[in-house]
C-alpha cells in the first residue's frame, strides 16, 4: 500500500477523539489492538516440498462483543494492514450498533497460485494455529479478499474437529447448506445501496437523474451496480483492475458482467476491438477509461469499491463527484479527506457504507447460536432498518458537530465504546 493503513486509522481516531474530548485513558487503550497473533503455517505443496506461510490475526477490541472480522489471502498482507482493518471493524460494528467487536486476519499468499488441495491445507493449517483464540463467544472470522464460503467451510470443519464439538457460529460467510445466511453474498453491496438511497433523499436526487461511477467490479461493486441499475439509477462508469468503460447515457451492468465472464479483455467489458458489444450501452458511445480517470468523472455519486488509498492528496482536488460512497475499506487518505471536506463533497465513509457485510455476518452468527434460519426477505428487512438508522444517526451527528460524516461516524462509535468501557 502506498500509505501505512494503521497510521491513517490512528489519524482518524485522533481527530474524532479531540473533537468529542474522549477520555484520555480510553483513547490510550484504543491506540493498539488487545491481541495480535503472528503464526507460521507450514504446508506440504502438491510437489512434495514444504512452504511456510505467515498469517496474522488482530483482535482489536471486544468491548461491545466478540471480535468479528474477515480473513484475507493476499500477497500484500501486512501486520499494519490487518491491525488497521481490525480497528476499522471495531468502529464499523459500533457505528451500526451491533454487539460485535473488531478483528481481522490475513495470510501472505497469492491464492491464485495454489491448487484447491493446497488452499484447503493452508486454510486448515491457519485454524490449527489460532483455534484456541477463536470461537462463537470469542472471535468470529469471516471471508474477505480472495477468501470464499468454501474456505470458511473448511475452517469451521477444522475448528470443530479440534474442539471436539459443533460450533456453527465460529465462522460466518459459510455456504448456505453449512449454516450460512441468506443474503450474505451481496450484503456489503446491499448495505451500500441503502446508504445511496438515504443520501439521495438528503440531496434531493431522483434515481433516473442520478449518475453513478463505480470503481471496482468485484463481488461488492458488481452487485451494487446491478441493484442500483434495477432501481433506476444511471450507472455511467464501471471498472476492474484492467481498466473501465464510461458512457454518459448509462449502461446495463448485467450485460457488462455477462461480457466480462465470456472473455472481456480490454477494460472489463470489451471483447474484440474497443467496446464492440453494442448491447452494453443503452445509447451513445462507450469510452475506454482508466481507473484513475473514473475517479475524476463529473458524476453525482462516486463509489470506490476496490482498493485502499485510491483517493489521495494528489488527486483529491480533481474529484468532481458531488458525493462519495465508500464501498471499499480505506479508499480515501486523511489528507484527501480534508481536501474533499473543504470542497463540500459529502463522503459516506467505509465504516458506515460497507457495514452491510458485517451486519449480515452478525445475523448469520445470531441464527447459528439460536439454531434458526431466516428468509432472505427477513434478512434484508433487518439490514435496511439497521443501515438507515445508522445513516440517520451519523448524519445528525455530522450536523451537531459540523464535521464530515466520517468524523461523525467515529464520534458516534467512540461514544458507544467509551460508554461500555466505563460500565
Amino acid at each position: 500500500m502506498a500509505q501505512n493503513a494503521f497510521d491513517n486509522a490512528m489519524a482518524q481516531l485522533e481527530k474524532a477523539a479531540n473533537i468529542m474530548d474522549l477520555d484520555t485513558s480510553i483513547h490510550t487503550v484504543l491506540k493498539q489492538p488487545e491481541r495480535v497473533l503472528t503464526v507460521a503455517i507450514p504446508i506440504v505443496m502438491d510437489s512434495g516440498e514444504t512452504r511456510v506461510f505467515t498469517g496474522f490475526r488482530s483482535q482489536y477490541s471486544n468491548t461491545l462483543g466478540p471480535y468479528k472480522g474477515g480473513i484475507r489471502y493476499h500477497w500484500n498482507v501486512s501486520l499494519d494492514e490487518v491491525k488497521a482493518l481490525s480497528f476499522w471493524m471495531t468502529i464499523k460494528c459500533a457505528t451500526v450498533n451491533i454487539p460485535m467487536g473488531g478483528g481481522k486476519g490475513g495470510i501472505i499468499v497469492n491464492p491464485k497460485e495454489l491448487s484447491e488441495g493446497e488452499l484447503e491445507r493452508l486454510s486448515r493449517g491457519f485454524v490449527q494455529k489460532i483455534w484456541r483464540n477463536i470461537g462463537s463467544d470469542q472471535d468470529i472470522p469471516a471471508p474477505d479478499v480472495y477468501t470464499t464460503p468454501q474456505i470458511m467451510g473448511w475452517m469451521r470443519n477444522e475448528y470443530e474437529s479440534l474442539v471436539g464439538h459443533s460450533d456453527p457460529g465460529v465462522i460466518t460467510g459459510k455456504p448456505i447448506e453449512d449454516g450460512g445466511s441468506e443474503g450474505r453474498s451481496f450484503s456489503t453491496a446491499q448495505g451500500g445501496v441503502y446508504c445511496v438511497i438515504a443520501l439521495a433523499k438528503k440531496q434531493h436526487l431522483t434515481p433516473e437523474n442520478t449518475t453513478i461511477a463505480i470503481q471496482g467490479f468485484g463481488n461488492a461493486g458488481s452487485h451494487m451496480a446491478k441493484i442500483l441499475h434495477g432501481l433506476g439509477y444511471k450507472i455511467v462508469a464501471i471498472s476492474d483492475s484492467k481498466g473501465g468503460v464510461y458512457n454518459k447515457d448509462g449502461m446495463d451492468p448485467n450485460v457488462a458482467e455477462k461480457i466480462k465472464k465470456e472473455g472481456g479483455v480490454l477494460g472489463v467489458y470489451c471483447v474484440g476491438s474497443v467496446c464492440t458489444p453494442s448491447e452494453l450501452v443503452t445509447e451513445g458511445h462507450c469510452k475506454i477509461i482508466t481507473n484513475e480517470e473514473l475517479l475524476e468523472l463529473d458524476v453525482d455519486i462516486l463509489v470506490p469499491a476496490a482498493l485502499e488509498n485510491v483517493i489521495t492528496k494528489e488527486n483529491a482536488a480533481n474529484i468532481k463527484a458531488k458525493a462519495i460512497v465508500e464501498l471499499a475499506n480505506g479508499p480515501t487518505t486523511p489528507e484527501a479527506d480534508e481536501i474533499l471536506f473543504e470542497k463540500g463533497i459529502t463522503i459516506v465513509p467505509d465504516v458506515l457504507a460497507n457495514a452491510g457485510g458485517v451486519t449480515v455476518s452478525y445475523f448469520e452468527w445470531d441464527q447459528n447460536v439460536k439454531d434458526e434460519h431466516w428468509t432472505e426477505g427477513d434478512v434484508l428487512q433487518k439490514l435496511e432498518t439497521i443501515m438507515v438508522d445508522a445513516f440517520d444517526a451519523v448524519w445528525n451527528k455530522k450536523e451537531e458537530y459540523g464535521v464530515s460524516m466520517r468524523t461523525a461516524a467515529f464520534v458516534q462509535a467512540l461514544q458507544r465504546i467509551a460508554e461500555k468501557m466505563k460500565t
